[in-house]
């Protein structure tokens, strides 16, 4: 039942997100209407096409508060969204903002998840103190990532490093942005050339549920710290960013939230993301 659900509820958004990405200028200024900041490459996040589930879940937020989603697009990766679009007031909300990032005013979050461990089928990993991790030399880990501190507080980095910037063409990420793509990380440990993948489950998930590959995935707890004893969070609630000025937006936004929390729960369910309760 569930299946046939997701599939109409995809089909719903699909129109919508249609209309949504071919919306004219002068719509954008129209109350009646939720601009969005989007990025047009921040996969699986936001695709242009509008297929991304972060786009799919703003234009249920939209319907949920009565107004027709139009999204705002950026050629630049969706971290400079707040700084080069919202700021400026070309669009008002970010989806996908950590809980009380301090740039913007967020909302009560609209879901939770984690940092999760991608292996072959026949291997386990069960936290960053399991013995298997000291015997692999091969780690697939965004760059800034809770992985990469982790990697490096036990070691593991350096070794690691020209395998990783091998993934990204050697671009190295001094005053640039470089992002291991998500896709890349998961076809590194189905192809075996990687030992261990380290991602946001958002990030990878609907990559892994199209893996040719049967891989195993364990959602990593949240008590990890470095050596020195600093804490590094792998779970993180996600929420909707508006201007620090905008609480009348965001009001509605938090109220829009509670009657859109059944569709949105379908997306989450629908990309294959591992979710927790927020706060927990």
């Amino acid at each position: 039942m569930f299946a046939k659900n997701a599939l109409g509820l995809a089909a719903a958004l699909g129109a919508s997100l249609l209309g949504a990405a071919v919306a004219s200028a002068e719509t954008a200024t129209n109350p009646a209407t939720l601009r969005i900041c989007a990025s047009e490459n921040e996969a699986p996040f936001s695709f242009k096409d509008g297929k991304g589930f972060e786009n799919r879940i703003a234009a249920v937020l939209a319907k949920a508060m009565g107004r027709e989603p139009v999204f705002v697009w950026s050629d630049k990766p969706a971290i400079y969204l707040v700084r080069d679009q919202l700021d400026k007031k070309s669009c008002d909300v970010v989806m996908g903002v950590d809980t009380g990032d301090q740039r913007v005013l967020t909302s009560k979050p609209y879901y939770r998840s984690g940092y999760v461990f991608i292996t072959r089928a026949d291997v386990t990993v069960k936290d960053w103190n399991d013995p298997a991790i000291a015997k692999m030399s091969s780690f697939a880990v965004g760059f800034g990532s809770p992985a990469e501190s982790m990697l490096r507080s036990n070691g593991k980095w350096e070794n690691n490093a020209a395998y990783l910037f091998s993934l990204v063409n050697f671009k190295a990420p001094r005053n640039q942005y470089v992002r291991v793509d998500p896709a890349k990380i998961v076809q590194e440990v189905a192809d075996g050339h990687a030992d261990l993948g380290v991602a946001f489950s958002p990030e990878v998930a609907r990559y892994l549920k199209d893996s040719g590959t049967k891989l195993k995935v364990t959602l990593i707890p949240d008590d990890n710290a470095r050596s020195d004893g600093l804490k590094i969070p792998h779970h993180f609630d996600q929420s909707i960013g508006v201007r620090k000025d905008d609480r009348e937006l965001l009001a509605a936004i938090d109220a829009a939230l509670v009657k859109a929390r059944p569709e949105i729960d379908a997306v989450l369910a629908d990309e294959g993301i591992i979710t927790l309760p927020p706060g927990s």
